[in-house]
């Protein structure tokens, strides 16, 4: 194996980001192309890379980026993308194949989905395969590496079948759930991924690539329960609830919404089981074995329990979420802004402090009114929003661009700022920031700031009907948040070396 110079697109997303640092391992040179390289900051394999700032559906930025790559990974889905997904996906696919063969690029790899024989193709996995014979073409060596599900700690799949299965022990499901389907542990798929970097420059062709066991979506879920050591679940089967209704059904029993979840769902419904293992002559199967389903979620449920989740498929964006920076300037010529702004003394150091604050969220609430909390998360997922259930990826640490229940992390300065960014379905843009601040007494002091940036007369009616609540909500968070810091100081001696236990100890009780 030689080193080469690959090219990484998607490096904020699930696999992109767990493929890096195995290139990196493997010997490789990395690049990757983000459009929010600030995205990409907390990951430790950062300042190994080298990151070019740009976007796939640009032209000159994909030149850029590919000028000189022996390897380029297309690793660009549109899951959640709207109405128009498979246009975009087109276009995008086209661009990057010129761009590629004009740059002479020694190959690309693309990610895709496992084709189903003689059945009508979901309009997802008919995209994805319009996008294998677009890069096909393209005049480079092509690898298309084609997947049916991916069994890993974060992958939307995965959470989606270990929330439907954890949660309701009896289940009224529709027919797809009889679906012949052959997973894939990301694992192996990281691995395929990494090899294929090393193909002969002659092969320019789609693989199958799944693990060794071929199930029902039905057969799945009991696995899952007999690993995760739940009794086994009751399957009703029903044949009313079409690919739009199970992703209402799905959108409510599991943290993916519904934009992404019908999609999942749609594919589902089709038999993707391997034709050929022919991939195994250019990146031998370990001596070991392919992965198997039941060691395959063992793996991931050992990564969610302890904490050790690198990328999950919340790190993408979801359609229509708000992707606009804070404007900083009061007087911001972009349109009008509220601000709702209070300070308290807090009798804590800032470490305290900002202990309590990097932990807010997830399984620790909000600090207020925890029924008014779940009944805005409720109407937000009723809405096609994210709502609550995304939680956090770790409860104690957070990185910029990660989900936080229905925000976005935006800004992150250790010890001192934390800014959120609204993904709620609302009538305008929102931001959330608590900061950690030094009064001229040298006392600490928590600053928190609500800003709104509505959008036409329904945007200005939504703040003013929610104004007077402000008080209420988010003056009671304040309060609780500086007296769980007060409580952590008397608790622990060293707020930054303070445990999960010694913060769960103090988090509000009615969180």
């Amino acid at each position: 194996m030689s080193e080469k110079l690959c090219l990484v697109t998607g490096a904020t997303g699930y696999i992109g980001g767990r493929l890096v640092p195995e290139l990196l391992a493997a010997g490789h040179r990395v690049r990757v192309l983000a459009r929010h390289p600030e995205k990409l900051r907390d990951h430790p394999w950062a300042g190994a890379v080298e990151v070019v700032p740009g976007d796939v559906a640009v032209e000159a930025d994909v030149r850029r980026a590919l000028a000189g790559v022996d390897v380029a990974y297309y690793l660009i889905h549109s899951l959640a993308a709207g109405p128009r997904f498979e246009a975009t996906d087109r276009a995008i696919a086209r661009c990057f194949a010129t761009a590629a063969r004009q740059a002479r690029v020694g190959r690309i790899v693309y990610l895709g989905g496992l084709l189903p024989e003689h059945e009508e193709l979901s309009p997802h996995l008919r995209s994805r395969a319009e996008v294998g014979l677009i890069l096909l073409a393209s005049g480079v060596p092509t690898a298309v590496l084609q997947a049916a599900v991916i069994l890993g700690s974060g992958s939307a799949s995965f959470e989606m079948l270990r929330h439907l299965t954890e949660r309701l022990p009896v289940m009224v499901t529709p027919k797809w759930i009889d679906s012949r389907i052959q997973p894939i542990a990301v694992r192996d798929v990281l691995r395929y991924l990494v090899g294929a970097a090393d193909l002969p420059p002659d092969v320019n062709r789609s693989f199958d690539i799944g693990g060794p066991d071929v199930l029902t979506y039905a057969q799945m879920m009991d696995r899952y329960a007999e690993v995760a050591g739940l009794p086994r679940r009751r399957i009703l089967k029903t044949p009313v609830l079409s690919p739009s209704l199970s992703s209402h059904w799905v959108g409510v029993v599991t943290p993916v919404p519904r934009s992404i979840a019908r999609p999942l769902v749609e594919s589902l419904r089709n038999t993707v089981v391997c034709r050929e293992h022919d991939i195994a002559a250019y990146v031998p199967d370990p001596p070991e074995g392919l992965i198997g389903f039941d060691r395959a979620v063992e793996l991931a449920l050992t990564r969610v329990r302890e904490l050790r989740v690198p990328t999950a498929w919340t790190t993408a964006s979801l359609p229509g979420a708000p992707s606009d920076p804070l404007p900083t300037d009061p007087t911001w010529a972009g349109g009008d802004l509220y601000v709702d702004e209070r300070e308290r003394e807090v009798d804590a150091s800032p470490a305290a402090l900002w202990r309590v604050i990097e932990g807010i969220g997830g399984e620790r609430g909000w600090y207020s009114f925890p029924l008014a909390w779940r009944a805005r998360g409720v109407l937000d997922r009723v809405s096609g929003g994210p709502g609550l259930r995304r939680g956090r990826r770790d409860p104690d640490d957070l990185h910029v661009g990660e989900a936080l229940d229905f925000w976005r992390v935006e800004e992150v300065e250790e010890g001192v700022l934390l800014r959120l960014r609204a993904e709620m379905r609302l009538p305008g843009l929102a931001w959330l920031e608590l900061e950690v601040k030094r009064s001229s007494r040298g006392r600490t002091v928590f600053r928190q700031k609500a800003t709104f940036h509505p959008h036409g007369l329904a945007g200005r009616a939504y703040w003013w009907s929610v104004f007077p609540f402000h008080g209420i909500v988010f003056g009671e968070m304040q309060r609780n948040v500086a007296r769980a810091a007060e409580a952590l100081e008397r608790r622990h001696p060293d707020p930054e070396h303070a445990t999960a236990d010694d913060l769960r100890a103090v988090s509000n009780p009615r969180r």
